[in-house]
């Protein structure tokens, strides 16, 4: 097996993202399947409980990180959790009227727009890219992709 440090750049984002990818994948349907049975807040809860212990297990090893360096983050970055409620709510309300793979497109549609925004205006911290032919097409495409799914 190669190791993480020979492999190209490229291809380690790309493993990276498509592991990104899979996690929303799988991550979408088992938080819908708690919101039907529980609630959408029920469901948001025990999502971020369960994601908290997650990422508690590990900052017990390291001995917490820089986790006491918290208030190092501009305020605003500290609601990023609250953007997490929103696409969960999001993707348990689309699910059962839409099926996965079309909420998951309306949700990428919705990512890419955002990033194209960030992105070209380097704001958040992201790096400034120009909006050019290549990249709105791309978009466009995802668009008409989006569209087409939900027709």
């Amino acid at each position: 097996m190669m190791k993480a440090s020979n492999m190209s750049p490229f291809i380690l984002i790309l493993l990276i993202g498509v592991l990104g990818g899979v996690a929303v994948g799988i991550q979408s349907p088992l938080s819908s399947m708690i919101s039907q049975r529980l609630g959408v807040l029920e469901s948001i809860f025990i999502i971020h409980i369960g994601g908290a212990i997650f990422a508690l297990i590990p900052l017990l090893i390291y001995g917490g990180g820089k986790l006491s360096e918290w208030r190092s983050v501009p305020w605003y970055a500290l609601v990023a959790g609250g953007f997490g409620l929103v696409v969960i709510f999001a993707m348990t309300y689309m699910i059962p009227r839409v099926g996965v793979a079309t909420a998951l497109i309306i949700l990428l549609a919705g990512q890419l727009l955002i990033g194209t925004v960030l992105d070209y205006f380097g704001w958040l911290g992201a790096a400034q890219k120009s909006l050019d032919f290549t990249r709105l097409l791309g978009l466009a495409a995802v668009l008409l992709g989006a569209w087409l799914s939900v027709k």
